[in-house]
């Protein structure tokens, strides 16, 4: 089985949360047969492992007595599973069934009658109409992630035929049916274990799901489930809880997630919509960690720039800093003062924040004077899109409005700092944002997973993407 069957069987994995999701996820018709078809070929390899012990005994021939016959080195040559079928029983679970498949087998025989008289030679063992049907129940383990097994499995063989080479054939087709039937009722036995392998293999591919996903130094994002799946004949609703935190420090944000539907859209293999919580809840976690704050200083102003951080070109629109502080470097503090809020809406993504602006006169042996301290509301709009297994960014400035908070130099006309603080903003600190933006934020995935024909839509609260999915080895 194969890491894509987890989106199948994960349907049924023990639940206990009942808060809105952050993310959804939905598995198509399209994805459902991706997954039919990479379990149809993890199956057939093991199915091409059968390994059939030798087989000795005796059979009473009426025309030459007691036979004794042995059947060794017996080994698969080829296994077709041409026709299967992935079920899904809504509010049930998942139905594998294989049907006409056939297996070729090859080995070699020995017969012993009258004493000493003995014949040998080699066989084709050719299976045919062969048969497969089994649910699969899903739990979960120690660590939360779903934990697979196999039940009610049923296997039959429709016909077993041999073909013997060598010796003397009417030796042989004495006993040709008592032989094929013993075979079959053999292979028979074979088959479901070797199915139940099968399933019991992706277990530790399950494992490997990014339940919580590591973001960087600061945050990590939780995608374990948190409602029953919504499981029709044609797709599956999973709901994952989506939110950030702060690395060891869980502690949930103080605002609900809200619910949100995806639309039914069914020309990609799986759908994965983003809400605005999950998005506002990271921006909650980096501001608790003080992640958004920022020093600027002069050397980070390109040189091109004809506006320094110095109390010179400052004092051109408050001369009391150039009067009382004059010839020195300056340096802001850029500081949120309450949570960013990110907005969702029809091809428009909105980041609001409120900060304030520290600026400080650096005095010859370091220690830094206060000049004043602004308040800004700055609006900017983000374009996303996704990168590898992550949902990646980048914003530009809409606006930005400054009020005086505080002046240790006497008033002054805020607005007259309009351009140097807009310039700061587009060249130093959008910059340095779009530098974290652009290294995205993982999606939930499984494996060695790959996104293919990605499409992303920003819709009303939530965040659409659509794509096709590979598995590498």
């Amino acid at each position: 089985m194969t890491p894509w069957c987890w989106l199948v069987l994960v349907a049924f994995s023990h639940v206990t949360s009942s808060t809105n999701p952050g993310v959804k996820v939905k598995l198509t018709d399209n994805g459902i047969e991706y997954g039919r078809q990479l379990g149809m070929a993890s199956i057939q390899k093991k199915l091409n492992s059968i390994r059939i012990p030798n087989m000795s005994g005796s059979q009473r021939v009426s025309v030459i007595g007691k036979v004794k016959y042995s059947l060794t080195n017996m080994q698969t040559v080829a296994v077709g599973l041409p026709s299967s079928a992935v079920d899904l029983v809504p509010g049930t679970g998942v139905r594998v069934s294989i049907s006409n498949g056939y297996i070729s087998m090859k080995g070699n025989w020995r017969v012993k009658y009258r004493r000493l008289l003995r014949d040998s030679g080699s066989f084709d063992l050719s299976v045919k109409e062969l048969s497969v049907s089994t649910d699969i129940a899903v739990g979960s383990d120690q660590t939360g992630r779903p934990q697979v097994s196999n039940v009610n499995c049923a296997a039959t063989v429709g016909s077993v035929s041999i073909k013997f080479h060598g010796g003397a054939s009417w030796l042989y087709n004495l006993f040709r049916n008592f032989i094929s039937k013993a075979l079959r009722n053999t292979l028979q036995k074979k088959i479901c274990p070797l199915v139940s392998d099968a399933v019991s293999d992706l277990n530790p591919r399950l494992k490997t799901l990014n339940v919580l996903a590591q973001v960087d130094k600061y945050a990590e994002i939780e995608y374990s489930m948190v409602t029953p799946p919504a499981i029709s004949k044609s797709s599956i609703g999973l709901s994952l809880k989506g939110e950030f935190y702060n690395i060891g420090k869980h502690r949930e944000t103080p605002f609900p997630a809200a619910f949100f539907s995806l639309p039914p859209q069914n020309n990609k293999m799986l759908y994965l919509g983003l809400s605005a919580f999950t998005a506002n809840s990271g921006a909650f976690v980096y501001n608790a960690a003080g992640a958004l704050s920022l020093y600027i200083t002069d050397d980070m102003i390109p040189q091109i720039s004809p506006i320094r951080l110095n109390t010179r070109t400052f004092g051109l629109f408050i001369p009391q800093i150039a009067k009382s502080f004059p010839g020195l470097l300056m340096k802001l503090l850029v500081k949120t003062v309450k949570n960013p809020i990110i907005t969702l809406e029809p091809d428009t993504a909105t980041i609001q924040a409120t900060s304030t602006v520290t600026g400080y006169a650096i005095q010859p042996n370091g220690t830094l004077s206060p000049l004043f301290i602004l308040n800004s509301t700055t609006s900017v709009s983000a374009r996303l899109f996704v990168n590898g297994m992550r949902l990646a960014g980048s914003v530009t400035l809409n606006k930005m409005d400054l009020t005086l908070e505080t002046s240790y130099v006497g008033d002054f006309r805020v607005r007259s700092l309009d351009n140097i603080m807009n310039m700061v903003l587009k060249v130093v600190v959008i910059p340095i944002l779009n530098v974290q933006l652009g290294k995205g934020y993982p999606l939930p995935s499984l494996g060695k997973m790959n996104l293919v024909n990605t499409d992303l839509q920003i819709l009303k609260d939530y965040v659409l993407i659509g794509t096709n999915v590979e598995f590498t080895a």
